[in-house]
């Protein structure tokens, strides 16, 4: 087993997975993932909780994509926070899934005010009958930081969505509802799906981006089920907006309907900030501009795959 919030599930979180099956499988063990729900400081300091890359769902249908047998969601409480690692051990490790194995990153904390590290639960594992696997960090190609939720959650603040994508393994996604707005984009020739505000996933920088449009109640195969599309991300300055909207244009589309349906949206390049135009003229001949450089992009971006969401 392993355990961590693994938000994002990024390169290093899917390295530890990954080490997680493949030494389940040589053991006859199940591979089973610990993760907590909300995240700690959403609790414990709701002024300085992060963004979320990820959404609980979103988290349980990457882990289950690496081939997991299960994922065991703890409800993240002020109770649970002051366990102490000896009886987090006991509890979940020990006496609620009979761990044989764990593996774990370098820099795991758990227990009360994160008391209890990597060598902490080596000692565990040996009073318990466990052995503890550490992986080392994954870094950047230069060895300057290492993969991070963090540092995942910078880029998108700045609408590096390559960049992000480079940590993840896969490009980054947001996922909701797609609901009726002002019908403004139909008027232009551009109509686009908006999604709710209540997304999961964390929203990148306000712009417009190059991605997919991804409809999963679609079967895999589907010629409607991936989509190339334009994403705006922003207020609509030009039209004195105040709501900040995620909505998208699948190219060269106009007879889509998705209102009410389940969307996600793959973000694959930034193409440029949200700006304000002097006359629907001039915005109307960006967005032609956009609608072509995105055509351009995606004709050779990596098409992505989706997992599929968890089984009942």
């Amino acid at each position: 087993m392993t355990l961590g919030n693994f938000d994002g599930v990024h390169a290093g979180h899917r390295a530890v997975l990954a080490r997680t099956v493949e030494a389940a499988r040589a053991g006859g063990a199940r591979a089973v993932a610990v993760t907590f729900d909300p995240h700690p400081l959403q609790v414990l300091r709701p002024e300085r909780a992060p963004q979320l890359v990820t959404g609980l769902q979103q988290r349980l249908n990457l882990i289950e994509a690496i081939d997991l047998d299960a994922a065991l969601v703890l409800t993240f409480t002020r109770e649970l926070a002051a366990w102490t690692p000896e009886q987090f051990v006991d509890r979940v490790l020990v006496q609620a899934l009979r761990a044989s194995a764990i593996v774990v990153g370098r820099d795991m904390r758990f227990g009360h005010r994160g008391s209890g590290d990597v060598s902490t639960l080596a000692a565990l594992g040996a009073q318990h009958g466990f052995v503890v696997e550490v992986l080392e960090d994954l870094t950047a190609d230069d060895g300057s930081r290492r993969a991070s939720s963090a540092w995942v959650r910078e880029l998108l603040a700045e609408g590096d969505v390559a960049g992000a994508a480079t940590l993840l393994g896969r490009p980054h996604r947001v996922s909701g509802r797609v609901v009726h707005g002002d019908h403004r984009g139909r008027e232009l020739g551009y109509p686009t799906a908006n999604l709710e505000q209540d997304v999961e996933g964390m929203v990148p920088a306000d712009g417009v981006y190059a991605g997919w449009l991804l409809r999963p109640a679609l079967p895999q195969g589907s010629p409607e089920r991936l989509l190339p599309a334009a994403i705006s991300i922003g207020t609509s300055p030009t039209f004195e907006g105040t709501q900040r909207r995620v909505e998208a244009y699948a190219l060269d589309r106009t007879d889509l309907d998705l209102y009410g349906e389940d969307v996600a949206l793959e973000f694959v390049q930034r193409l440029r900030p949200t700006v304000r135009f002097e006359g629907v003229d001039a915005l109307v001949e960006q967005m032609t501009r956009d609608v072509e450089q995105c055509r351009e992009l995606l004709g050779g971006a990596i098409v992505p795959e989706a997992p599929e969401g968890p089984q009942p």
